[in-house]
């Protein structure tokens, strides 16, 4: 029986999602990342083999050597594939992705429109055009990742995104100065396209690959879920299982065996939240939580990293939310960042304060503890099964 893992964030994102899938591939014998929502909007970050960074654009088990599957259900930046691929290169590490054809491809024109309506509306948006990208092809100027196979199709697709969604005025000759922009822009995309296509693979979903262990990492947290999370203030994107069990059920269907399925829930020992949007227990006193000097994701167009007390009916809601999708397989719980909360954590139930330890914090979400502490990357994280 094949086993396959997913990795999906109880919270707003930050939750160590990243840490924890690298842990995992350096435990896999022939493992494989699939990145199943979100896109380049992420910021994972992973320390291994006396290596740190932070994952955008690559499966984070790169540093590992573990090559990244990147689903239909996510976005490609050729232009943050292009500068993130050239920094690990530098790093000696040479990564190995494969892109599904049906992938949407972000253009610097979709980034553009991003960070003018987050300029505007300020709904937490971290700026580099996914959510743009999603608007722009339901509303039918598509690109997708096998335009990039065909030059003329490509070239010809993003003139029309260009002039006739964005309107912006296009002279190939490129005169004005607003054009000169443009041009700059325009050519940078299409060297880093060019260039996406001659390192990596675009190919028609997993058929091909199904020998590999997969690890499906998830992007940012279901309470950020466009359909659970609170609106206006969620990504566009499924952050639950759902997406994953869809290329479950293909990868199924072309081994014509059942597989065993683990779902890994991750959440920090406190909640963390980025720019606006609710989160609860923020009258609460944090000061408990130490500061860790190597915070990643802080500022920029996503605004600021806020901290609070671990509220467990929000982690109790987000689990249940994701069983409606996945009713199936072994279910655990992953807590992070122990190192930096005391051993017994401030926690809110029904909206009371409550001090437990971490091994309570699954049973209120109907999970018992199993494993001890494992140490990672600078930090402690326990899991609990289900």
């Amino acid at each position: 029986m094949k086993s396959i893992i997913i990795c999906v964030g109880l919270g707003y994102g930050d939750e160590g999602k990243g840490a924890f899938v690298n842990y995992k591939c350096s435990m896999a014998k022939r493992p494989m990342v699939v990145r199943f929502n979100g896109g380049h909007q992420v910021g994972h970050t992973v320390v291994a083999k006396g290596k740190r960074h932070i994952f955008s654009n690559f499966g984070s088990g790169t540093l590992q050597g573990t090559p990244t599957f990147w689903s239909r259900f996510c976005t490609v930046s050729p232009t943050g594939v292009f500068k993130e691929g050239r920094v690990l290169r530098d790093m000696g590490i040479n990564p190995v992705i494969y892109y599904d054809a049906e992938a949407m491809v972000t253009t610097p024109f979709d980034i553009i429109q991003n960070q003018n309506l987050e300029n505007t509306f300020h709904h937490g948006s971290v700026g580099v055009g996914f959510g743009q990208t999603i608007q722009r092809n339901e509303d039918m100027y598509h690109l997708y990742m096998r335009d990039l196979l065909y030059p003329e199709i490509r070239d010809q697709k993003l003139k029309n995104i260009i002039s006739r969604y964005y309107r912006i005025t296009f002279d190939p000759e490129f005169k004005t100065n607003q054009n000169k922009v443009t041009k700059k822009l325009y050519n940078e995309f299409l060297e880093a396209c060019d260039d996406l296509v001659i390192r990596y693979q675009i190919r028609n979903g997993l058929k091909g690959l199904y020998d590999y262990d997969f690890i499906f990492e998830g992007s940012q947290g279901i309470m950020l879920d466009q359909n659970y999370g609170f609106f206006p203030n969620v990504t566009r994107s499924n952050c639950t299982t759902k997406n994953a069990l869809e290329l479950i059920k293909e990868i199924e269907a072309g081994l014509s065996t059942k597989l065993n399925i683990q779902t890994y829930y991750v959440t920090r020992a406190y909640q963390t939240r980025h720019g606006n949007g609710p989160i609860t227990n923020e009258s609460l006193d944090t000061s408990y939580i130490k500061d860790n000097p190597l915070e990643t994701n802080v500022g920029g167009y996503q605004g600021e990293f806020r901290k609070s007390v671990l509220d467990l009916d929000l982690l109790k809601y987000a689990v249940e939310c994701d069983k409606y999708h996945n009713p199936i397989g072994r279910k655990n719980m992953v807590i992070t960042c122990l190192d930096q909360v005391p051993e017994k954590i401030p926690v809110t139930k029904k909206g009371e304060l409550h001090h437990i330890r971490f091994n309570e914090i699954g049973n209120y979400c109907g999970i018992s503890f199993k494993f001890p502490c494992y140490s990672d990357i600078g930090y402690q994280f326990t899991m609990d099964k289900f």
